[in-house]
């Protein structure tokens, strides 16, 4: 009963998207609850997923000229009121320190629900030449954003991210850096996670608090609804002003630096789960699985089985993520944990395998089964990860593609948004008033005006007045 019992626990997608993610998370081993409401412990294999996007995307962010950078999580709440725009965009969000130990503060003390003011901060004092520009920096820490509905990965109270802050002489430097890293996101996420996504710029509206401009990378989750998956702001001489970043140009005058910054979280988890998640459990793209080859000795009390299973893991160790399951469970049971853990491949192999000198490769994605020598199992096991990296992406765009439409008036918007689910692609004239009227009526948003633009009609989708942009609108986590 055991067996079958853990099969079923994973809700169907297609009955309650909601419950299935959450199934996945708690059965995979990703998360769990905590006494605190909001935030939730990261298990071993959800902080392994991690350490692996990490791992990459900071190897990208280096050679691009990134450095990595600490700063307290205390911002004083006179700093945090510098910035108008940015204050009145995080305040309803902010968790506030008022005592150190009995003694109350003088002044009250924000927990960082992001760091722009610290980084201004630190660079008015550090910036004083056009010779100590650019500055580049990166940290990887938590946040904390008292946020009323929570949800595993997708929004918690304290999440663990990357934000880079950047300083540059010129408005032109920010905005390539701010492009720039934009696109290190966006060939990541496709590159490693398999996950396509559109590039684009968000409205005023969208936009982050305090930046002259926010760019975005949006993803289309397996249930139609966008995720937006990492973002780079470029704020030109705002905050510069506000807080008085001055340098001394070639020239000798005093001039404002220009500022961006950029941020991807653990979020991009959920993003990895809602996009190639099956009824089973997790499917982890091969390049950011922690786990990429699970072995499966098939009546493992027989001579010889387990050692086999350990030699072909030692063999494999050098080139692939390996792990042998030498429970005591039984093999069902084992094929069933490989599925819901979503580890890209497993081996199996069993007392007639291990004569006829060969095992059974079986994809997580496909549950294609092929059978392959062992002499040859290191080369295979490359092409089959290969392939399957390959092919998650083909098949996430695949869903994407079906899943965009295309509205020249407000009857065909309305009718797609009633009827189907996903990306709609249409005009819009720039007026803030048309966002909220579609954002009231049918509750969708905004989620970029793409880089690629296309001319659907000449007209705004929802007053009729003059387009000035191609919109792709959508439901969102």
């Amino acid at each position: 009963m055991a067996e079958k019992k853990m099969v079923e626990a994973i809700t169907s997608m297609e009955e309650d998207f909601a419950q299935w993610y959450t199934d996945v998370v708690k059965k995979a081993e990703l998360i769990d609850y905590t006494s605190v409401k909001g935030c939730m412990v990261i298990k071993p294999a959800g902080y392994a997923l991690w350490e692996l996007i990490q791992k990459q995307l900071d190897e990208r962010f280096k050679a691009t000229g990134v450095e990595n950078v600490y700063l307290p999580m205390f911002i004083p709440e006179s700093l945090l009121q510098k910035e108008k725009d940015h204050v009145e965009g995080f305040a309803p969000e902010v968790a506030w320190v008022t005592h150190g130990g009995l003694n109350e503060l003088q002044e009250r003390l924000c927990v960082r629900p992001t760091s722009e003011t610290l980084f201004c901060d630190f660079y008015k004092n550090d910036i004083q030449s056009y010779r100590d520009l650019p500055k580049v920096y990166n940290q990887w820490c938590s946040v904390v954003r008292w946020e009323k509905e929570t949800r595993p990965f997708l929004r918690s109270r304290e999440f663990l991210w990357q934000e880079g802050h950047t300083a540059h002489a010129t408005a032109e430097e920010a905005e390539e850096r701010t492009i720039r890293m934009l696109n290190v996101y966006a060939d990541f996420c496709e590159e490693v996670l398999a996950i396509p996504v559109i590039r684009g710029q968000k409205t005023d509206k969208e936009k982050f608090a305090g930046a002259a401009a926010t760019y975005t990378i949006e993803a289309l989750m397996h249930d139609g609804k966008a995720l937006q998956s990492g973002t780079s702001h470029n704020f030109g001489d705002g905050f510069a002003r506000a807080f008085g970043i001055q340098f001394a140009d070639k020239d000798n005058t005093l001039k404002y630096v220009y500022q961006t910054s950029w941020g991807m979280s653990t979020r991009i988890i959920g993003g990895i789960i809602m996009v190639h998640g099956d009824n089973d459990g997790l499917v982890l793209p091969p390049r950011v699985a922690p786990v990429q080859v699970c072995i499966l000795p098939i009546q493992q009390k027989k001579e010889g089985i387990l050692d086999k299973a350990y030699e072909l893991r030692d063999r494999l160790a050098g080139a692939f993520r390996v792990k042998v399951d030498d429970s005591d469970k039984t093999p069902g049971y084992k094929f069933s944990e490989a599925e819901m853990r979503g580890y890209p491949v497993r081996v199996e192999i069993g007392p007639k395998d291990m004569e006829a000198g060969r095992c059974i490769v079986c994809r997580r994605d496909t549950r294609e089964k092929i059978e392959v020598e062992l002499e040859n199992l290191e080369a295979r096991i490359g092409e089959i990860l290969e392939t399957m990296q390959r092919e998650m992406l083909e098949r996430a765009r695949a869903h994407r593609d079906r899943n965009t439409f295309t509205a020249a008036n407000m009857e065909e918007f309305e009718k797609l948004f009633r009827e189907k689910t996903g990306f709609v692609k249409a005009m819009w004239c720039g007026d803030q008033a048309c966002e909220d009227e579609i954002k009231e009526k049918l509750g969708v948003t905004s989620r970029c005006m793409p880089f690629q633009q296309e001319h659907i009609s000449d007209t705004c989708v929802c007053c009729g007045k003059p387009a000035k942009k191609m919109v792709y609108w959508g439901k969102a986590y």
